[in-house]
């Protein structure tokens, strides 16, 4: 990305193993996430030629020589943050903010090839050989699914429990299926769009609120016999969304919070009397990455329904304009040869 809305796809040099815990794969399938959206949209700055996408999947092709559970061969599926997955802070379940952490974005996943730092810590092995949907699963898990899957964690989801879902970009929808796995009994999805409410009740929602704000909050106390919802998924970042999310919250119940944060002021005294439990952040994907591949190679659910739209690499700049005009979802890069291959 040069400057907002201007997404250009160039040749690199190929990635190296640099250090001795790196690995380097062939990337199978790579997507935009509605955080990419921030730079595109003059959000975030963009300050040069910035490398773009923290999102993979693919097919180990070098490792350093300290690499020991993976090899030449395997397919893999990483987080968003390489992690070493020893520290202290990783094996209390937080990858994210592990003492190692190295940003993937920074690299820029959108791309053939890609170097992966900590490769023993941030890549999981997925067990044989994944068909065309679950490579969309899996790659859906390497943030969005994995993103939404903690902030229904975060939210204490379950049995027993009204769920709502601020938010109807992918991690929420895919919020929606997580809790809906969890065994929460009424899922509440805040959407406007008649393409992301159907996908919502594909993926267990069971109620549909359109309002936002403060009606969307009276609609979800209507719902909830004027109590609020026990858990909320906030899947957005804003102050508007994070209000809402914290207001639509019974006294006692917890929200999950993993909208990238922008301007976001809590008032401190309504929170001190809300009662309400705030847990969230950069989800530690890495955390659930072994039980969502198990989930996804049993066919328990298709999280890949999220890519709504897919394009060749070449064309990713098409891929960030049908995501800012909300044409998609969530957009998946296949490589080329790849796509012509599949699409003729």
């Amino acid at each position: 990305m040069y400057a907002p809305r201007d997404v250009r796809v160039e040749e690199r040099a190929d990635p190296t193993v640099l250090e001795p815990t790196d690995a380097v794969i062939r990337v199978a399938a790579a997507c935009i996430c509605g955080s990419d959206l921030w730079p595109y949209r003059g959000t975030d700055p963009v300050t040069g030629p910035t490398p773009m996408g923290h999102e993979y999947v693919g097919v180990v092709e070098e490792i350093g020589y300290d690499v020991r559970n993976v090899k030449v061969g395997d397919f893999v599926v990483g987080s968003f943050f390489a992690s070493d997955n020893t520290c202290e802070i990783c094996r209390a379940g937080y990858q994210s903010r592990c003492v190692h952490a190295f940003p993937m974005g920074a690299l820029g996943t959108q791309a053939e090839k890609l170097r992966v730092p900590l490769a023993d810590g941030t890549l999981v092995v997925v067990p044989g050989t994944p068909t065309p949907t679950q490579v969309r699963g899996l790659l859906a898990a390497s943030d969005v699914l994995g993103t939404g899957w903690f902030a229904a964690v975060a939210a204490e989801a379950g049995s027993g429990k009204t769920v709502a879902v601020v938010g109807d970009g992918a991690v929420g929808l895919l919020g929606i299926l997580a809790a809906k796995q969890l065994g929460a009994d009424r899922i509440i999805a805040m959407s406007r769009h008649a393409d992301r409410q159907a996908l919502a009740r594909r993926f267990g929602a069971t109620h549909i609120v359109e309002e936002r704000g403060d009606a969307g909050v009276a609609a979800i106390k209507e719902l909830t016999g004027g109590l609020g919802a026990h858990s909320v998924i906030e899947a957005v970042g804003t102050q508007e969304s994070m209000m809402q999310a914290i207001r639509a919250t019974r006294p006692g119940g917890h929200v999950g919070y993993v909208g990238v944060s922008h301007d976001v002021e809590l008032p401190g005294l309504e929170l001190f009397f809300s009662g309400v439990h705030l847990h969230g952040g950069p989800a530690p994907v890495r955390r659930f990455l072994p039980e969502l591949i198990a989930s996804i190679m049993r066919d328990e659910f298709d999280a890949g329904a999220v890519f709504d739209l897919t394009l060749p690499l070449s064309d990713a700049a098409e891929g960030y304009k049908a995501m800012d005009e909300r044409r998609a979802i969530k957009v998946l890069l296949e490589m080329d040869d790849e796509y012509e291959g599949r699409h003729g």
